[in-house]
C-alpha cells in the first residue's frame, strides 16, 4: 500500500509531512507504518518503515533525527546525523538534508518553518509538555538560529480531539493553577469528568506566542482507526501495546 502523507499549504516551501499509518509492513496491533523505536513491534518491521519514510523524505536512513521523547520543554539543536537520541521533545536544525521526526499515537506533532531564514522545528506536545512550554521553547530555538518570529508558521498534526479526551479534576486543577483563563479549553462531561481541547489548547499557545500563522489539520486520532494510532483508544480495546506515527520535516 502506498504511504499516506498529509502536509499542509501553511509549509509550502520545505518538504514535510504527517504519516497515517497506512504503507507500512507492521501487522497485528501495529498493522501498518508503525515507526515507533519503543513499541514492542517487531524491529525489521519498525525499521522498513523507518526506511520508507526517508525514501518518502528523500534522504537515507541516518538522516531521520529522532529524540527520547519524555513529555518535557526540552528543545535539541540538531547539526548533523545523530547515533543517540538525546531525551527532549522538539528538534531545530538549519541544517540542509537532515529530517526532524517526531512520533505520536494522540499528542500534537507540531511542525514548524520559517522558510525565508532556513530554519525548522518539529516537537512533540502531549497535555503536559505543551502546558510546561515546550511549543514555545522551540520558537525560541529557533530564533536563536535566525529564525523570525513574525515569520514562523506551525501546523499541528493529526492528534486526539476533544469529544474522544475525556479527563478527571485533577488534571483540570493543574491548568487551572497555570492560568484561570484555561477553562475555555474544557466542556462538561458526565459526573466530574471533562472533556479537554487539546489542538485549541495548542493552537492559543502558539498564537499567544506572536508567530505568523498556526492550524491544526483537523484530524483525530481516536475516532479514525484505518489511518492514524492511538494510544487512549488502545487502552480502550484492553490491547497490550500501539504503533506510533511519524511527522517529519526537512530544509
Amino acid at each position: 500500500m502506498t504511504l499516506e502523507i498529509l502536509t499542509s499549504d501553511q509549509l509550502n516551501g520545505v518538504r514535510h509531512g504527517f504519516f497515517t499509518r497506512r504503507g507500512g509492513v507492521s501487522s497485528g496491533v501495529f498493522r501498518g507504518l508503525n515507526c515507533g523505536l519503543g513499541s514492542s513491534d517487531q524491529a525489521e518491521a519498525v525499521r522498513i518503515n523507518r526506511s520508507r519514510v526517508a525514501q518518502a523524505m528523500q534522504v537515507d536512513d541516518d538522516a531521520l533525527i529522532s529524540v527520547h521523547q519524555v513529555h518535557s520543554p526540552d528543545v535539541v539543536t540538531v547539526e548533523t546525523t545523530m547515533l543517540d537520541r538525546p531525551k527532549a521533545d522538539a528538534m531545530v536544525t538549519a541544517t540542509p538534508g537532515l529530517v526532524l521526526t517526531i512520533l505520536t499515537a494522540d499528542c500534537q506533532p507540531v511542525l514548524f518553518s520559517d522558510p525565508n531564514t532556513g530554519v525548522v522545528g518539529a516537537a512533540h506536545a502531549g497535555w503536559r509538555g505543551a502546558l510546561d512550554g515546550v511549543l514555545e521553547a522551540t520558537i525560541d530555538a529557533m530564533i536563536a538560529l535566525g529564525a523570525k518570529r513574525n515569520c514562523i508558521k506551525a501546523v499541528i498534526g493529526p492528534s486526539i480531539s476533544q469529544r474522544a479526551y475525556e479527563v478527571g479534576p485533577e488534571f483540570f486543577d493543574q491548568f487551572m493553577d497555570d492560568d484561570p483563563d484555561n477553562a475555555r479549553f474544557f466542556a462538561g462531561g458526565q459526573d466530574d469528568r471533562m472533556q479537554f481541547d487539546l489542538p485549541a489548547f495548542g493552537l492559543h499557545r502558539l498564537q499567544t506566542a506572536g508567530i505568523a500563522a498556526a492550524q491544526w489539520t483537523r484530524h483525530c486520532t481516536y475516532h479514525d482507526p484505518d489511518r492514524f494510532y492511538s494510544y487512549r483508544r488502545t487502552t480502550h480495546a484492553g490491547e497490550a501495546d500501539y504503533g506510533r506515527m511519524i511527522s517529519a520535516i526537512r530544509l
